[in-house]
């Protein structure tokens, strides 16, 4: 199984940034996608999933901001990240879930600066 994250990047605070995960190696569309994130210093934490069923969750503190989407045809979740800001920096996994079955992407880095 492979979750490929792309996408991240340098960014301004106030700008936006879309990470994609596009998986191989295991049906898509029967697992529950996800976003996480790891700041310097700091646990990793949850930002948002996308279940296999529709259901979107996303973090109390990033609603408003931040929205997720998957294509099961492309297999693949993205993470539309807008209004940007500094406390946002971190290394951003991709997840995918299934039962007692889950994977991790490796990370893709966003770093919001002016």
């Amino acid at each position: 199984v492979q979750l490929q994250a792309s996408g991240g990047g340098l960014v301004q605070p106030g700008g936006s940034l879309e990470l994609s995960c596009v998986s191989s190696g295991l049906v898509f569309r029967d697992y529950d996608m996800g976003w996480y994130r790891q700041a310097p210093g700091k646990q990793r934490e949850l930002v948002a999933t996308r279940t296999r069923v529709g259901r979107t969750n996303i973090a109390d503190s990033l609603k408003g901001r931040f929205s997720i989407s998957r294509d099961n045809a492309k297999n693949t979740v993205s993470l539309q990240m807008n209004s940007l800001k500094t406390e946002d920096t971190g290394d951003y996994y991709c997840h995918a879930k299934r039962g007692r079955w889950e994977f991790w992407g490796q990370g893709t880095l966003v770093t919001v600066s002016s």
